[in-house]
């Protein structure tokens, strides 16, 4: 079984559309006559993507996620996107559209942007938001651009939120694989000048942040399992404070395990 993270913020209502939801608005974006934007024509589609089977056990979808989205991918449509052909030849193609299933699916490596393309099926991903620095799921990316600069940006859907929530990020600085929470046996494997995933535990809500470890303090084991304390200095505002590994995860890439 997965060891998944929590990832909380205050609002957590909206699971995003699915895959065959964003099919039938990209189809809609270049076959419909009517005015996509307009109240009446996306409470048509809202209420078409409730009905549906496919959300079934899922939060519905209101008119205004239906509109902030076409409003996006119109303003988006306005910048000249590059295809595929056009794509420098030291980077990788980046999916159109590349939802992820449950969180269990992606299409690309957006780390990397070079080389082979490995079967990435099973693996996750996580991405940083502009908004307070702090790592999230991600749930699907919905689009891709380049820059003046040459460098690519993603437009990421965070899992548990809507589209209100979406965020061009930068695929090199913040898109990863996601990181994965250290078990108690695992607490050897953490080392002084480690960078590692941690999370803020604070009063109104719980987030992840880039820490690194500047000191290891090694207690006895007992049936509650790991004890010992590690002093983390967080990356985005050098403040510091001693956690359990429960609160730590591994990043790929950056320890062996």
């Amino acid at each position: 079984m997965d060891r998944l993270r929590p990832r909380q913020r205050e609002r957590l209502v909206f699971s995003g559309f699915t895959k065959a939801e964003i099919e039938k608005m990209e189809q809609l974006l270049v076959e419909s006559t009517e005015p996509l934007q307009s109240k009446e024509f996306c409470q048509k589609i809202a209420r078409s993507f409730s009905a549906s089977s496919a959300r079934a056990g899922k939060p519905i979808v209101k008119w205004t996620e239906v509109q902030s989205w076409f409003a996006a991918r119109q303003k988006e449509s306005t910048s000249k996107a590059p295809s595929f052909t056009d794509t420098p030849k030291d980077q990788s193609p980046i999916p159109e559209t590349c939802p992820l299933h449950n969180g269990h699916q992606g299409s690309q490596n957006l780390k990397g942007m070079g080389g082979k393309i490995p079967d990435l099926s099973e693996l996750k991903f996580e991405a940083k938001s502009s908004k307070d620095g702090a790592w999230y799921d991600v749930d699907m990316f919905l689009t891709h651009r380049f820059l003046s600069s040459g460098e690519a940006e993603v437009r990421v859907r965070f899992v548990g939120f809507g589209a209100e929530d979406d965020e061009w990020v930068n695929v090199k600085k913040a898109v990863r694989e996601r990181s994965i929470p250290f078990e108690h046996s695992e607490c050897n494997k953490v080392t002084i000048g480690d960078l590692v995933l941690c999370l803020q535990e604070r009063r109104d809500q719980s987030i992840y942040y880039d820490a690194h470890v500047v000191k290891i303090e090694r207690k006895t084991h007992d049936i509650r399992g790991c004890r010992c304390l590690f002093l983390i200095r967080y990356n985005h505002d050098n403040s510091e404070e001693r956690v359990r590994l429960r609160r730590l995860c591994y990043i790929p890439g950056q320890q062996s395990r």
